[in-house]
């Protein structure tokens, strides 16, 4: 009995192991089916759950599958939808779409992933943009079993960027058109951006700045880097800006232009990346500035050379009467003297100084103007030939070459003869001294560019006027003669007869070489009335 139960037991013993190894067997298979089963279930949960409407192609364009998110863009049952082809779903077409409209083809060819972005109209007359991404899975051997191809809205992001592509371009023509110069460049100086205020000024264009220079090269040494640390400091205008301050800058000629500055550092959070100038040229400006500088000291001169003709006509008024009386009883004085009384020659003495002062009364009255003009239309060459003959002291002209550069045009001005003549008489006698009586007096006359002014140069070949003299030569008693031979009353009259003859007398020009005065006066339009000289 013992025996039996033994061989039993060995036999049960003997079957364990067989029974065992079929159970790991049985579980490990069984195993492997639930991992293959649990890596594909993750497989289509990965798929179902992605966010972007996607679909699965057999490579005959057949839709295999589709993920919840397709369904719900296009409001399809899924049984609708597989099994139909891609083309025949979107377009509603029996055959495929061609390669330039959709990559699928190349990536069934080449196995590789494809991008196509696509504007899509939709029901309310607005498009939309839709971003489709097709990626291939091979099998083993490479070839393409399948392709999934995913839809995204990129509409939103299309937007944006054609906003901003919008305000990039109206911000770059508000750049371009502005009158003001704008520069920016990057932390190290290289020129980022220039408009065309900025090309004309500088004389460089946004390439050859770019190419060529810096933006440290538009400044005189030094400049640019104490701009910069004026930027830097708080106390100035803030950090990171500088208010408008008047620098120079130099163009692509080497010339220095004055300039009206304001200046920022842009950055990045607190990293400095890039400056940008704001300028302005300030030539034209200035020049105004000069212009209205010498029309002001021209009313001021005015102004005092009218304060003075008051005064000088007060004077001229009181003196000239006991003038006359001096020269009329000397006169008589000396018709009652013999002709050997040794006091005759002091009365005559006496007899021209009174003429001298005489003559100076007659020079306060005209250049206070208390005598009326009489005013003609008159030649402009006849009355230079004519001043010139009624120069009594022809001993002027014996080392003075006279040189007669006269229009062959006719040129009529509106003017009081004896006046007129007095102020070229005053030039070329001014002209003469300025010469020592020695050298080459120019006459030249010729109509003004716009044909309504005619011109009178005056030139020497003096010694020319210094710079101190130049805005005082026109100011009533102010001469460079010696005492005794000049009142300083002959070019300050000569300024108030012009100007009451609505002309203009100036220097035009003066140096080592010689001084030009330049007399112009309206042309008289009108010439049946002339009376010839």
């Amino acid at each position: 009995m013992a025996f039996v139960l033994d061989l039993a037991a060995a036999a049960q013993a003997k079957q364990r192991p067989f029974q065992l190894q079929s159970f790991t067997w049985r579980h490990t298979v069984l195993a492997m089916k639930n991992e293959k089963n649990d890596e594909f279930d993750w497989k289509v949960r990965v798929f179902d759950t992605l966010s972007f409407p996607t679909l699965i192609l057999k490579p005959d364009k057949t839709i295999l599958s589709v993920n919840p998110n397709f369904v719900k863009k296009y409001g399809i049952p899924k049984e609708e939808i597989v099994g139909k082809t891609c083309h025949s779903f979107f377009f509603h077409n029996s055959y495929p779409c061609p390669f330039d409209i959709c990559p699928l083809g190349t990536v069934l060819q080449n196995g590789e992933g494809q991008t196509i972005l696509s504007h899509v109209e939709i029901q309310d007359g607005e498009g939309k943009w839709e971003d489709r991404v097709f990626s291939p899975i091979l099998d083993e051997e490479g070839r393409v079993r399948y392709v999934i191809e995913s839809i995204r809205d990129v509409t939103r992001v299309k937007t944006m960027e054609k906003e901003l592509a919008e305000l990039r371009g109206f911000l770059e023509k508000a750049i371009q058109v502005s009158t003001s110069a704008i520069v920016a460049s990057d932390i190290k100086g290289n020129i980022l951006v220039m408009n065309r205020t900025a090309e004309e000024i500088t004389g460089y264009t946004l390439k050859e700045a770019k190419e060529k220079i810096s933006v440290r090269e538009l400044h005189p040494p030094g400049q640019a880097k104490e701009i910069l640390r004026k930027l830097r400091d708080s106390k100035i205008g803030g950090k990171g800006r500088l208010p408008c301050t008047q620098v120079n800058i130099l163009n692509s000629r080497g010339e220095s232009i004055p300039v009206e500055l304001s200046a920022a550092i842009i950055y990045e959070g607190d990293a400095e990346v890039a400056t940008m100038g704001i300028f302005n040229d300030l030539r034209e400006k200035l020049a105004q500035e000069e212009r209205m500088r010498q029309m002001m000291a021209r009313v001021a001169q005015a102004e005092k050379m009218a304060s003075l003709g008051q005064l000088a006509a007060g004077v001229a008024h009181e003196i000239n009467n006991p003038l006359t009386g001096i020269l009329l009883y000397a006169g008589l004085t000396l018709e009652g003297m013999e002709e050997d009384d040794p006091r005759r020659d002091d009365l005559k003495y006496v007899i021209e100084d009174a003429n001298r002062c005489k003559g100076i009364v007659r020079n306060l009255l005209a250049y206070s103007r208390q005598t009326l003009p009489d005013k003609e239309s008159l030649e402009l060459n006849d009355l230079v030939e004519q001043s010139l003959r009624l120069i009594r002291d022809q001993r002027l002209f014996m080392r003075v070459e006279v040189v007669k550069d006269l229009s062959t045009e006719s040129m009529f001005v509106h003017a009081d003869k004896n006046q007129l003549s007095q102020v070229i008489i005053n030039l070329i006698i001014n002209a003469i001294d300025a010469m020592n009586r020695e050298g080459t007096l120019t006459l030249r006359t010729y109509p003004g560019e716009d044909g309504h002014e005619a011109c009178l140069e005056v030139r020497d070949t003096g010694c020319g006027i210094s710079p101190e003299n130049l805005q005082k030569i026109f100011d009533p008693f102010f001469t460079t003669k010696e005492i005794g031979k000049g009142t300083g009353l002959g070019l300050s009259t000569a300024y108030g007869i012009v100007k009451d003859n609505e002309g203009t007398i100036r220097v035009k020009e003066t140096n080592e070489k010689g001084t030009t005065f330049l007399l112009t006066l309206p042309i008289c339009q009108d010439s049946s009335q002339t009376n010839l000289i």
